[in-house]
């Protein structure tokens, strides 16, 4: 059952992030960075509050549904940046910045590598 609450939650996560793109590409004529930075802003404060709310005691169904799906199709960077709270509330300071880093630079760098070598075998 709890793949079904997250895969409802992702779907509907998805669908209230591709209407944020259209909103602010299509509608009001900003770049789709703006909304992605809008999405990534937002959902992280809806995942801190879902986070406050969920630690005492709510079913399984409110942090699968809301927190994996819905947050998680929205932004994932959402669970990035609850991923790093829980560090740093444990006081895995090291692990913290190690995280931040590794996901940040490499997931760029990785982007880049992969459309550099798809531009490289399409030639």
């Amino acid at each position: 059952m709890s793949f079904i609450y997250v895969g409802l939650g992702g779907f509907l996560g998805t669908i209230v992030r591709y209407s944020f793109n259209i909103f602010f590409n299509g509608i009001i004529g900003l770049p789709v960075a703006y909304a992605t930075i809008f999405v990534n802003i937002t959902g992280s404060l809806l995942m801190g509050i879902f986070f406050y709310y969920t630690s005492n005691n709510f079913s399984e169904f409110y942090k699968l549904f809301f927190m994996t799906g819905v947050l998680g199709g929205f932004t994932t960077f959402s669970a990035f940046s609850l991923d790093s709270i829980n560090m740093l509330l444990e006081k895995e300071y090291l692990n913290l910045v190690i995280y931040i880093s590794v996901s940040v630079f490499l997931s760029v760098f990785f982007l880049y590598l992969g459309f550099t070598f798809a531009r490289y075998i399409s030639t």
